[in-house]
C-alpha cells in the first residue's frame, strides 16, 4: 500500500472508530493551501447521514487526529471542511521509503492478463502521422499496465488481408501484367524476391486508392482479387507474401524508431483459418440470416437510440467481411491466451465497428461474460494550422517526414561543445522522438490537439526537451556527488519550503498512476512529470547542493535528488521516452 493510501486508511479507521461508517476517506489537495496541504470532506456526508451538524462531526474527527504525530495544522473551515498538513517528520520518513518506489509509492490493482491491440498499420500503406497516436498511446498504456503488475501482451494487428491488399495487387498487375502471379496456368515455383520495393509500395496504394474512386471496373477486379487471395489462389498468395515482407521491414524500422515494441506481429490474415469456425458458431446459435446474397448477424438492441447495423459475416461475393476477421481474431486470442481483457486503440471513427463486433462476440458467447472488451478511441493530431498534417504537395505526411522535421528543430537546441559533433545528429534524433511522443501524450486520449514542431521543441514549458534536460542534469549532479564520495544514504530533515513541496508532489504519484490506468490515458502522468520536474528545478536553483557545508543538508538534498531522478526515469520509460546521455 502506498504512503498516501496508508494515511487515508488511518483517517478512515479513526472515523469508523468514532462510530461513523465510511468506506474510504479521500485525501484531497486543499482548496485553501493557506489552511493546510490537504482537506477531507467526509464530515459533510456523515453529518447529513447521521442527522448531525457536519461541523460537530468534523470537530470529533479533528480531536482524534490531533493525537497522531502524522498530522499538523488541523483546522475546520466553513460548515465542516477539515484542513490538515502532514508533519515534517512524517514527510522525512516517507521520502526515505520512496527510495524503493515500486514497493512503497505505487498502489497495485488486481492483476489481469490484458491483450492490447494497437499500432494497426496497414501493410498496403506507408506509416503516416495518422498511425502515430495508436503507437504512442498503446505502447505507454502497455508499459503502465505492466508497471502496475498486470501481464500484458501487445499485438500490432497488421492490416494485411482486406481490400487494400487487393488494390495493391491490382495496381502491381497494371504495372507488370506479365508477372507469373497473374498467370492462371503457371505451374512452377514463384520468385523468391519481391517484384516491388519499399519505395514503390509507398506510392502504389495511394494511386490505387484514388483510381478505385474513378474506375468501377478497376475496383471490382480488386475486390475479386481480394476474394481469390482469401480463398487461397496460389499466385496471389505468393505475391501477397512479398508485399507483406517488404512492407513489414519498413514498418518495423519506424516502430522501433518510435520506441514501440510488440510481443505479437500478427495480422488479420492470421485469423483467416478460424473464420469457418466463427460462421459455425453463429449458425449453431441461429444468429445468422441471408440478406441479398450476404450472410449477416443482427446486433441491434431494443434500447438503442441510434441504428446499429448488422455484422456482415460473408459478402455476396464470398469474401469474409472486415468484422468477421475481427471476431475471428478475438476468438483466437481467447483460445490462445485466455485474457481477462482486450483493449483496442484506434481513432474515433471506429466506434460503431467495435460496438457491433463486441456485441456479436458476447451474443455468440465467443468470449466469456467476464472478459472485458474495451474500445479506447483517440482524437487526431493536427498541424500548426489546425488541419491534419500534410506534405507541401498536399499529401498525407509520413511518420519519417514528421520525425525529420522535428529533428531539424532539435538540432538547434543541442550544445555541440557538450554533446560532440559526432553525436549531434543521433542526439537530435532521440530528442525528436521523445518530443513527438510527449506532445502526443499530454492531451487526454480523446482530445484533438495541435502539434507545433517549433513549440514542442522548446527547452522550457511542457516539452520533452525540458524534461530530458532536467533529468540529465539530475544524473550529472548525482554522478559528481558519487565521484566525490558524498553520502546519499538517507534523508535527514526538511530544511526548505521548496523541498517540502517536492516531497508532497512525490506523494501524489500513486494516485496519478491509478487514475491514468483507470481512464486509459497518459495525460495525468505527462502533467505530473512536468509538475514534479518543475518543483524540483525550483528547489535546485534555490540551493547550492554540492557546495553546501552542512553535511546533513547536503546528504538530504542529494537523497531527494536521487528519489526524483528515479521517479523521472520510471515515468519517462513508462511513456516510452528515451533519455540521451547529454544534450
Amino acid at each position: 500500500m502506498s504512503i498516501i493510501k496508508t494515511v487515508e486508511s488511518i483517517i478512515t479507521n479513526v472515523i469508523n472508530d468514532l462510530g461513523y461508517e465510511v468506506e474510504h476517506v479521500q485525501l484531497l489537495n486543499s482548496a485553501r493551501p493557506d489552511l493546510g496541504q490537504f482537506q477531507i470532506n467526509e464530515a459533510m456526508m456523515l453529518g447529513k447521514k447521521n442527522h448531525k451538524n457536519p461541523r460537530e462531526v468534523a470537530e470529533e474527527i479533528v480531536l482524534e487526529l490531533e493525537g497522531n504525530g502524522i498530522f499538523t495544522k488541523l483546522n475546520i473551515a466553513g460548515p465542516g471542511f477539515i484542513n490538515l498538513s502532514l508533519s515534517d517528520s512524517f514527510l522525512e520518513n516517507s521520502l526515505n521509503k520512496m527510495i524503493d518506489l515500486k514497493s512503497n509509492n505505487i498502489d497495485y490493482p488486481t492483476s489481469k492478463k490484458i491483450i492490447i491491440d494497437y499500432g494497426g498499420a496497414n501493410i498496403a500503406k506507408e506509416l503516416h502521422v495518422g498511425h502515430l497516436r495508436s503507437a504512442n498511446i498503446g505502447e505507454a498504456l502497455k508499459r503502465l499496465a505492466r508497471l502496475l503488475g498486470n501481464e500484458v501482451i501487445g499485438d500490432v494487428h497488421l492490416g494485411d488481408w482486406g481490400l487494400p491488399m487487393g488494390l495493391v495487387m491490382r495496381e502491381i498487375k497494371e504495372m507488370h501484367p506479365d508477372l507469373v502471379y497473374f498467370d492462371d496456368h503457371y505451374q512452377g515455383d514463384y520468385p523468391t524476391t519481391s517484384p516491388v520495393t519499399e519505395e514503390e509500395l509507398a506510392v502504389i496504394y495511394p494511386r490505387a486508392s484514388q483510381r478505385k474512386k474513378e474506375d468501377e471496373a478497376y475496383l471490382k477486379e480488386a475486390q475479386e482479387m481480394t476474394a481469390k487471395l482469401q480463398a487461397g489462389y496460389k499466385g496471389y498468395r505468393a505475391l501477397w507474401r512479398h508485399i507483406v515482407n517488404t512492407s513489414s521491414n519498413d514498418i518495423k524500422k519506424v516502430y522501433k524508431d518510435l520506441n514501440t515494441e510488440f510481443d505479437l506481429w500478427l495480422g488479420e490474415s492470421d485469423a483467416h483459418d478460424s473464420i469457418p469456425r466463427i460462421i459455425e458458431i453463429f449458425k449453431e446459435k441461429k444468429l445468422t440470416k441471408k440478406d441479398d446474397g450476404a450472410l449477416i448477424v443482427e446486433v441491434k438492441d431494443p434500447t438503442d437510440k441510434k441504428e446499429v447495423p448488422p455484422i456482415l459475416l460473408i459478402k455476396s461475393n464470398g469474401a469474409s467481411g472486415y468484422q468477421t476477421t475481427e471476431i475471428a481474431t478475438i476468438y483466437n486470442r481467447v483460445r490462445d491466451y485466455n485474457p481477462d481483457a482486450i483493449w483496442y486503440l484506434t481513432d474515433t471513427r471506429q466506434t460503431l465497428h467495435f460496438e457491433q463486433v463486441f456485441r456479436a462476440c458476447k451474443k455468440a458467447e465467443i468470449v466469456r461474460e467476464d472478459v472485458s472488451l474495451e474500445y479506447l478511441p483517440f482524437g487526431t493530431m493536427n498541424g500548426p494550422d489546425g488541419k491534419p498534417f500534410k506534405t507541401r504537395d498536399g499529401g498525407v505526411m509520413s511518420l519519417k517526414n514528421l520525425i525529420q522535421i522535428v529533428e531539424e528543430e532539435a538540432v538547434k537546441k543541442i550544445n555541440v561543445d557538450i554533446v560532440g559533433e559526432e553525436k549531434k545528429q543521433d542526439t537530435a534524433h532521440a530528442i525528436a522522438i521523445s518530443t513527438i511522443k510527449y506532445a502526443d501524450l499530454i492531451p487526454f486520449r480523446t482530445t484533438d490537439y495541435i502539434f507545433d514542431p517549433k513549440k514542442f521543441s522548446e527547452t522550457e514549458g511542457k516539452t520533452a526537451t525540458y524534461l530530458l534536460y532536467s533529468t540529465i542534469r539530475m544524473k550529472s549532479l548525482l554522478t559528481k556527488a558519487k565521484a566525490q564520495n558524498e553520502n546519499i544514504l538517507s534523508y535527514k530533515k526538511v530544511f526548505t519550503a521548496s523541498e517540502r513541496e517536492v516531497i508532497l508532489t512525490l506523494l501524489q504519484l500513486p494516485k496519478i498512476l491509478t487514475k491514468s490506468y483507470e481512464t486509459r490515458s497518459l495525460n495525468e502522468i505527462s502533467e505530473f512529470l512536468y509538475r514534479l520536474t518543475n518543483s524540483y528545478n525550483k528547489f535546485y536553483t534555490e540551493n547550492k547542493i554540492l557546495t553546501e557545508n552542512d553535511l546533513d543538508k547536503k546528504e538530504s538534498w542529494l537523497f531527494l535528488s536521487q528519489v526524483v531522478y528515479n521517479t523521472n526515469i520510471m515515468l519517462l520509460d513508462t511513456l516510452g521516452l528515451n533519455i540521451p546521455e547529454k544534450m
